[in-house]
């Protein structure tokens, strides 16, 4: 994809969710192009149905029409699927640098049949404040469906965990 102007103001736009990251940082930015005049830019949500795509939409029109980009058309693309292993390494140092837990590599995905498990995998997470590992799970969904909520158990501090989709 190429960086242009276009792109890079789009580019611009934060997370309304996760505010230290841009939405490319985030990687739901996926492409800007310009034909006959109208900016078209496109979109993969984190999830299918991710209540931030319309302020995700309504800021980046905003944004190029804040740099006079007077017609502009969002697409959302949901193939391939959003991962968390588009999320940049600058945006996982942000999410770090806010006191985020950040995501580890993303399951690997398959052709078929998606199992289906009625419990959340364990996962082994370090607390962003402190670094222990002695962390609990106290809620598989945070304040939003892409992140879980832990506690650590030496400095005690509540965090969040950047889920691996």
């Amino acid at each position: 994809m190429v960086n242009t102007r276009e792109f890079e103001i789009a580019a611009s736009v934060t997370d309304p969710e996760l505010p230290p990251l841009t939405l490319a940082d985030l990687g739901v930015l996926r492409e800007v192009t310009v034909v006959d005049g109208n900016v078209l830019v496109t979109l993969t949500p984190t999830y299918s149905g991710c209540p931030a795509m319309a302020t995700m939409r309504d800021d980046i029109t905003h944004r190029l029409h804040d740099f006079g980009y007077d017609r502009v058309e969002i697409r959302t693309r949901l193939t391939p699927a959003w991962s968390s292993d588009w999320i940049s390494a600058d945006g996982r140092r942000k999410l770090s640098a806010a006191g985020y837990s950040v995501p580890g590599p993303a399951p690997e995905r398959t052709v078929g049949p998606v199992p289906l498990t009625l419990t959340a995998k364990p996962r082994a997470i370090d607390c962003p404040q402190c670094g222990s590992s002695n962390t609990l799970l106290t809620s598989e969904f945070g304040a939003t469906l892409c992140k879980a909520q832990y506690r650590c158990s030496d400095c005690l501090e509540p965090f969040e965990h950047i889920k691996e989709i």
